[in-house]
């Protein structure tokens, strides 16, 4: 008679023999001692990534990074209590930017339940409606074997379904933890996602050819699952310019339709209101800037949006038609029945871009210390082709999108789904694993201290993560909303500024990780040439900040009325 041991050895193994015929290829694992059959099978495969974490926010966070350079998931397991409620924001921000994960949590068995036996939560639904399918598996029994790689199927396709995102899985072990696994059940067919009509049909895409047959458009590029040539080609096609997001892949060089600094053009009350569109196109998520956005939706003109997923990005409820199919192949259909009537609208977009462009340059040329957003600048334009820049929210997103000016052959990062600086450093961890290519974080003081656990056994990851730190005692972000200047400063510092006395060199060189400081942009260019893990800090000033902000767009406005 097979024990019970050797039944949830070989339970696990099938889940993993399974997930591994699906394309799955990285875990990432927790210590803990009632996830051991579950442990024991994935570090038995050879064909794994086995990424151990200590600490089960970083872990998730992680298998976020994976999923975002992969386009797969990676199977996630901790230990059961407390540890599983670790995966919860993780798990959120998966939900919320759709990203898959394979959650796995161990748990006690019925007979431990509601009696107070150690490290034992109600296990069941812990993470509500943010994932797309949650799975109570019962302690393992061998006469339900049959149905074991079908779970461990449905599991996967849940995960990549129309709307991807993560799946729980709740195991339930009972002890004897450890036993040699069985004879697996027999292979079955790997069934694909059968997805939604993926083509626009004739009436949908006939309203949409009449919205675009309008002179004055945009294209806002946000991020989402495309060709970024295909949508580049409508622009042009259409001689709209397109506000390109850096996570589109569309802020190229070389296009005249590529505007990169649409957040500054827009302040400028005057040339916003005179380049009112009558139509607006996007693609994918909205951008990060409230400027662009409120600009967007005070136009009060019709509204496409086109996106790989049925879920719709719109507060301002503004929205007159969404498309929901494979994004690539709606725009080659509309590039073929579409054309530029009015080249002067581009043209006067794509000038105003150029002088923006220079002024930035000389904006920053012009100031004698090192800005954040010359960091920004400078980081997004000397990073080697074919390398990953992750980037935090808060600032350094912002940063990034406001004042990059376009490149090609680099792919940006960011966890924008609940828009949170938590696990950010994990997250890049788990791009660099996943990626197998050179990877930048851009990140601020305060998001590295709630994720200075992703440093642990950096330096041991084989990974080439290069930490670009800014570091401006505290809350940088605050210091331009409206708190700054009507509360007192002793009252604003203590609430919002926050500020540390974290020295991140000694805490980079407990990690095991070199690190220093730089003063200029020079010394900032050299530093991130080094071959990762690497941290390079930069301070600055937070009041500062804010003044050199103002000091490059009110530059941009004034070139705007230069002939």
């Amino acid at each position: 008679m097979t024990s019970l041991a050797a039944t949830t050895a070989t339970f696990c193994a099938t889940l993993v023999d399974e997930w591994a015929s699906c394309g799955v290829r990285h875990a990432v694992i927790s210590p803990g001692s009632r996830s051991t059959p579950m442990a024991m099978a994935l570090a038995a495969r050879e064909d794994f990534h086995l990424h151990v974490f200590h600490d089960e926010r970083s872990a998730s966070f992680a298998a976020i990074g994976i999923a975002k350079a992969s386009g797969l998931p990676a199977i996630l397991l901790c230990t059961s209590g407390t540890a599983a409620v670790e995966f919860h924001s993780a798990v959120v921000e998966a939900n919320h930017a759709e990203v898959p994960i394979l959650v796995c949590t161990a748990d006690r068995p019925p007979e431990l339940q509601n009696v107070g036996a150690p490290q034992t939560i109600n296990q069941q639904n812990l993470y509500g409606d943010s994932v797309r399918l949650f799975h109570n598996s019962g302690v393992p029994n061998s006469r339900e074997s049959r149905t074991w790689r079908y779970l461990a199927q449905e599991l996967f396709n849940a995960s990549l379904g129309q709307i991807r995102g993560p799946v729980h899985l709740n195991l339930q072990f009972r002890e004897p933890l450890v036993a040699e696994a069985n004879t697996l059940p027999k292979k079955i067919s790997v069934i694909k996602n059968q997805l939604l009509n993926q083509e626009i049909g004739f009436w949908q895409k006939r309203k949409l050819l009449r919205l675009l047959k309008n002179q004055r458009g945009v294209v806002i590029a946000g991020f989402d699952t495309y060709e970024p040539k295909a949508v580049l080609e409508l622009a042009t096609k259409l001689g709209w310019p397109i506000f390109a997001d850096p996570r589109s892949g569309t802020r190229v060089v070389g296009e005249a339709v590529v505007i990169a600094a649409m957040d500054s053009l827009l302040r400028d009350n005057e040339f916003a209101k005179s380049h009112n569109p009558s139509v607006i196109l996007r693609i994918g998520s909205p951008p990060v800037s409230k400027i662009v956005n409120a600009w967007l939706a005070k136009c009060d003109v019709p509204q496409i949006v086109i996106t790989s997923s049925p879920r719709l990005v719109d507060p301002e409820r503004k929205t007159t038609v969404h498309v929901v199919g494979e994004v690539t192949q709606i725009c080659s259909s509309l590039i073929a029945q579409v054309k530029a009537t009015n080249q002067n609208w581009l043209d006067s977009w794509s000038n105003a871009e150029s002088k923006a462009q220079l002024a930035i340059n000389h904006a920053l040329i012009s100031e004698p210390a090192i800005s954040e957003p010359a960091i920004s600048r400078t980081i997004y334009r000397n990073i080697p082709d074919g390398s990953n820049l992750f980037v935090s929210s808060s600032m350094p997103i912002r940063d990034i999108e406001w004042f990059a000016a376009p490149r090609s052959r680099i792919k940006v990062h960011a966890n924008r789904g609940a828009n949170g600086i938590d696990g950010v450093v994990s997250t890049a961890v788990g791009v660099a694993l996943a990626s197998n290519a050179p990877t930048f974080l851009l990140i601020g003081d305060l998001a590295m201290l709630h994720d200075t656990n992703g440093l642990i056994n950096l330096a041991r990851r084989q990974v080439d993560l290069r930490i670009i730190l800014i570091d401006n005692r505290g809350g940088g972000i605050f210091s331009f909303l409206p708190q700054a200047t009507s509360l007192n400063k002793d009252s604003f510092e203590m609430i919002f500024g926050t500020p540390h006395n974290v020295d991140f060199e000694l805490l980079a060189k407990a990690h095991g990780i070199d690190s220093n400081t730089v003063t200029n942009l020079d010394q900032l260019t050299e530093a991130i040439s080094r071959k990762g893990p690497y941290l390079v800090r930069v301070v600055t000033d937070r009041d500062e900040n804010v003044r050199v902000h103002e000091r490059i767009n009110q530059r941009i406005s004034a070139s705007l009325r230069e002939s």
